[in-house]
């Protein structure tokens, strides 16, 4: 049954592909690298796709008005430019990586104001999001403050007087935090942040940002949060729904552990 109200679709959807791979939460950065072995092997033809959906965060630090966040993100990048010519890639922008439009020209570059993706397979709405929406005013300041070209210009011009003082203090940040932890509760915190929402037309919801791996029903919604690839490199390609799930998920490893 349809549910109304979460969003009106403003075009078409797309298609999302049988086949295609979708890939939450890599973080990639130089002392985090099996992202790059991954595009990499899709650049090789190791592994095949009509379609790449990156759901954000897929760069541990990747600003795109901060010269220094993707200075050392330049392999990453290329990359993705490279398979972009061939392959349609969609990238949801997260909140450790945005302003990207003028970095991936070739990318369907989709941010956060346009999530989530509403895309159709198998006669069904498939609504696509980095998952970091309606968290709450005190975040919803922080992402609007953090996105800020003032901020941003300020952040830039303190970074490069201070010789990367900023930038290298974030990345030592970045380094302590633990992406494999699990939250207790996790579906009540779900059912809280969708039950202000409205549902309309839309049948599965997929998201990242958490990093828990789970699937669960909400008010007849099919919810999927994804693993983070940072975490075991879990990744997920889309499959016939013929009596299996949508998403089949897979470990990508260019060297066993």
């Amino acid at each position: 049954m349809k549910r109304s109200g979460f969003l009106k679709l403003r075009m078409s959807p797309k298609p999302l592909l049988c086949g295609a791979i979708l890939i939450a939460d890599a973080h990639c950065a130089p002392w985090r690298t099996p992202f790059i072995d991954f595009l990499h092997a899709l650049d090789l033809g190791e592994i095949t796709t009509p379609q790449l959906i990156l759901m954000g965060d897929v760069f541990d630090m990747l600003y795109g008005p901060i010269p220094r966040t993707y200075s050392y993100n330049t392999e990453g990048l290329d990359l993705l430019n490279r398979l972009s010519k061939r392959i349609e890639i969609f990238y949801l922008e997260g909140n450790h990586d945005f302003l990207l439009a003028d970095l991936l020209p070739h990318v369907n570059v989709i941010s956060r104001e346009h999530q989530p993706l509403v895309m159709t397979y198998e006669g069904k709405n498939i609504a696509l999001s980095h998952g970091d929406s309606n968290m709450g005013w005190g975040y919803e300041l922080y992402t609007a403050l953090i996105r800020s070209p003032l901020v941003l210009g300020l952040l830039r011009t303190i970074d490069n007087m201070k010789n990367g003082f900023i930038v290298a203090w974030l990345e030592e940040q970045m380094k302590r935090k633990s992406h494999c932890r699990s939250i207790e509760n996790f579906k009540n915190l779900i059912e809280r942040r969708l039950g202000t929402l409205n549902l309309e037309s839309i049948d599965v919801l997929i998201e990242g940002h958490f990093h828990q791996n789970q699937t669960f029903e909400i008010n007849g919604l099919h919810y999927i949060n994804l693993a983070a690839f940072a975490c075991n490199e879990r990744y997920f390609s889309v499959q016939s729904t013929q009596n299996q799930p949508l998403l089949h998920e897979a470990v990508f490893r260019k060297e066993p552990l």
